[in-house]
């Protein structure tokens, strides 16, 4: 048996930089976060573990949806599950082969940044983008088994077209929403994730997701592994 403790948070105690041992989301069931020791046992950091990935953690700084960096994100730094964390090292190799590599925008996310982002939709009335999935109550990110990113090209680092950014919550994000060389790029993502176990949110052409044994959510800020 995993410990796990039940305990109940609210926004202002994610705020503050404390390691919360559950959360409760608005208009969601009470949910238990895993120990902190769980977490950094379980996941391993993409840099050094996948040679060559490029990061650019989005919600570390004021360049994501929200406009201002999210609690927990106090350093730039992207993790997984262990198990993912070596299928992605496999799909930046078979990338390698053909002169492209991947780009990193989210991975694991300490569940008081997923409060945090539920806590803007409702304050901004933005309440859409929960009840159209774009944003999750509960996310597979804060399990560390979920990765938003994009394919670049190794030699000149620029980022394939996919027809949109990151983060824009409309139907032309959806993966299957494509003509020409951007459903080719899609394309291209997505089935070098696929080889190697990783799903596809078919709403957002960049977050995919992976399965683990006995997943569990954490909450251990970026900058304290």
């Amino acid at each position: 048996m995993r410990p796990l403790i039940p305990v109940l948070v609210i926004a202002a105690v994610a705020a503050c930089g404390r390691t919360p041992a559950a959360a409760v989301q608005p208009n969601a069931q009470e949910q238990s976060i895993a120990a902190d020791s769980l977490a950094r046992s379980r996941l391993t950091e993409l840099s050094g573990a996948v040679p060559g990935i490029v990061l650019d953690i989005r919600y570390a700084t004021a360049d994501n949806f929200t406009g201002a960096p999210l609690p927990g994100y106090g350093a730039p730094r992207a993790f997984l599950r262990k198990e993912a964390t070596a299928a992605l090292a496999r799909v930046q190799a078979r990338l390698a082969r053909s002169g492209f590599g991947l780009k990193v925008w989210d991975a694991y996310r300490p569940v008081r940044a997923t409060l945090a982002m539920v806590a803007w939709c409702e304050q901004t009335g933005r309440t859409s983008l929960l009840d159209d999935g774009y944003i999750a109550r509960r996310s597979r990110h804060n399990q560390g088994v979920a990765i938003d990113l994009t394919v670049v090209e190794l030699a000149s680092g620029r980022e394939l077209e996919m027809g949109t950014p990151f983060d824009e919550f409309s139907a032309r994000s959806h993966t299957a929403n494509a003509t020409g060389p951007v459903a080719e790029h899609r394309r291209l993502l997505g089935d070098a994730m696929a080889a190697e176990g990783f799903v596809n949110y078919l709403s957002e052409w960049w977050h995919f997701s992976f399965n683990v044994p006995d997943p569990m959510p954490f909450d251990l800020p970026l900058d304290r592994w």
